[in-house]
């Protein structure tokens, strides 16, 4: 009996019929052990951004905080040191914790400082210490001295106050003396008279341990050399004897000064005399002091002290003054049939004729 064929059934040749294609997943992303996707949703990166950003704005303050707090040291310690410039004005500062190296009165010219900073400023500050009631001048009288006459005499407010470094109260008077002399050791226009004058001053001071004058100077000018020491104590029975009645100290020069400090040891009364000759006798000059200085050096022991001179006399009568000129700065002097005129000019280029002229004019003016 034949078998039933069942209408669905179809026989296709083996070898025609293609092979059916296996059926295929999709791939499965596969990630490293331990690790999660990093597909994130909206809300997910935001929230990662935020936090980034504010990680790193903490960061970035707590460096610049840093910073400012090393600042902050550095200030301190700077102005401890007198190293940072300030401005001060000039009523605020005073002059009474050291005795200047420079005696008021003797440095009369301040003309080119003043002219110097009138046109680029002060270019080294002076130094200055605070005080209860302001500032205490401890380097830069000069400068200091330069400033006021110049608000004196312009009214400009730019010279009311000065640039100056301000230290912090703490440093002996011993210390800040020696500050004071190796600034102006530089100096070349220094006497030893004012270096054996400050020699004095520092031993009288009684803030200053020190009370003998020859210590002093082996202390105060402990930075200059063996022999410069040695000429400044020569001239201290100088400045200590005749130092009030000379007028004219800062001139006195080293050579005759070391002469006259030997005959102030050799010769009984040496100094008597000086003051002698010189009482009285307000209207004279250097050239007369020094004058009589010599004279009295030269005469050694056992001449008679030479008589007071008489101040009405005409011949040593002497009168200078400065001026300012367009050719430069004008010193004229004059005496007893002597009239000089001093200025940075050849005169010896300038026509006979026109010279006579003029100096005839001159003369025929003061009658």
């Amino acid at each position: 009996m034949a078998k039933k064929r069942r209408m669905f059934d179809i026989e296709l040749p083996e070898d025609d019929a293609p092979a059916a294609a296996p059926e295929t997943k999709a791939a499965e992303p596969t990630f490293p052990a331990g690790k999660v996707s990093e597909r994130r949703g909206p809300m997910a990166s935001a929230i990662t951004e935020a936090s980034t950003a504010a990680r790193e704005r903490q960061e970035v303050e707590a460096k610049i905080r840093a910073e400012n707090d090393a600042l902050a040291h550095e200030l301190v310690r700077l102005k401890k040191l007198g190293l940072v410039v300030e401005t001060v004005p000039l009523d605020a500062i005073h002059s009474r914790k050291l005795v200047r190296d420079r005696s008021a009165g003797l440095d009369y010219d301040l003309r080119e400082l003043k002219v110097s900073i009138a046109e680029i400023g002060l270019s080294n500050p002076i130094r200055l210490e605070r005080a209860g009631d302001g500032y205490e001048l401890i380097q830069g009288y000069r400068r200091l001295s330069a400033y006021r006459e110049l608000l004196e005499e312009t009214g400009e407010e730019r010279f009311a106050a000065i640039p100056a470094a301000v230290a912090e109260p703490g440093e002996g008077a011993e210390t800040l003396y020696r500050r004071m002399v190796d600034e102006n050791l530089v100096r070349k226009d220094i006497s030893f008279g004012e270096m054996a004058q400050l020699a004095l001053d520092y031993a009288a001071d009684p803030a200053t341990a020190c009370d003998d004058p020859h210590e002093a100077v082996a202390q105060l000018y402990k930075s200059a050399g063996y022999q410069k020491r040695s000429y400044i104590r020569n001239f201290l029975p100088i400045v200590e004897r005749l130092g009030k009645h000379l007028k004219y100290l800062p001139d006195l020069p080293r050579s005759l000064g070391l002469e006259l400090a030997r005959k102030m040891e050799e010769v009984e009364g040496i100094d008597a005399r000086i003051q002698a000759e010189l009482q009285d006798w307000e209207t004279r000059s250097v050239k007369d002091e020094l004058t009589v200085l010599r004279r009295i050096v030269e005469q050694g022991r056992g001449v008679a002290p030479a008589p007071a001179p008489d101040a009405s006399k005409p011949s040593k009568a002497r009168t200078s003054f400065q001026f300012d000129h367009p050719a430069g700065r004008a010193r004229c002097t004059a005496s007893n049939g002597r009239l000089e005129v001093r200025l940075e000019r050849d005169f010896s280029t300038i026509d006979r004729r026109k010279l006579e002229a003029a100096v005839q004019k001159l003369l025929d003016g003061l009658g």
